[in-house]
């Protein structure tokens, strides 16, 4: 398999709520995408992983990925370790994606930081001739961060995502066990953005559209450099 775009997560759900829209508007404009979820969520409050497993398959459907797998690797206790950076690498090596999103490198979650290293550094060891793992070495060209988790930074750019806007949200509430209703009997104390979940979704997504005025879009950061062809084609007005 090879990928044009392949987005890598800690947790099921966390894809579609960072970059749920660009895989979709990706995958509608013919370029093949994919999801990587390193842990099956076990450690969380609400559902257990078999449910959260077929959750995630559904919302896959509904951002029509090519391909979606996850690692099982442990939920909250994610390491980085040459077991796990191997696992990455095999994967990479075998979906071949020229475009990778990792998690931004800072967060509240451990987890999330963490797929953001390991991501990395399996994009980069996959490309090691001598790496002992199955698959011929491969390298991804551009890894982009998804910074809608911490939004203390200022994104390189933002995707327009309003006319999947819609999709977006019924992917994330494919997740039901993590967005359904509760009722009071089974009201968590976990802070979980259970009732305001549409009211933050619609006003995050708003905020980052706003900055490049557009209605919504989705927020991204790049390490390096990035290079204009045609500087006539700039969007975003400026005055």
């Amino acid at each position: 398999m090879k990928l044009d775009l392949l987005a890598i997560a800690a947790h099921p759900d966390d894809v579609e709520l960072t970059c749920g829209g660009t895989l979709l508007k990706a995958a509608e404009q013919g370029y093949k995408t994919g999801i990587l979820d390193l842990t099956a969520g076990e450690m969380g409050t609400r559902g257990t992983a078999e449910t959260r497993l077929k959750e995630a398959a559904r919302a896959a459907r509904i951002l029509r990925v090519t391909h979606r797998e996850n690692l099982r690797l442990p939920d909250a206790q994610l390491q980085i370790n040459e077991a796990y950076k191997l696992a990455v690498a095999g994967r990479i090596r075998a979906l071949k994606p020229r475009t990778v999103i990792l998690p931004y490198w800072e967060g509240r979650h451990p987890d999330h930081y963490t797929a953001a290293r390991l991501g990395y550094e399996g994009c980069f060891l996959a490309g090691l001739r001598q790496l002992p793992i199955e698959g011929k070495a491969f390298r991804p060209f551009k890894i982009l961060y998804s910074t809608l988790y911490y939004r203390d930074v200022r994104p390189t750019f933002v995707v327009d995502i309003s006319r999947y806007f819609d999709r977006r949200y019924r992917a994330i509430l494919a997740y039901h066990s993590q967005f359904g209703p509760q009722g009071k009997a089974k009201k968590s104390k976990v802070d979980l953005p259970l009732d305001r979940l549409h009211r933050d979704v619609n006003l995050i997504a708003r905020y980052y559209g706003h900055m490049a005025g557009v209605e919504y879009a989705e927020p991204f950061l790049a390490k390096e450099v990035m290079q204009v062809e045609d500087v006539m084609t700039l969007q975003v007005r400026s005055v």
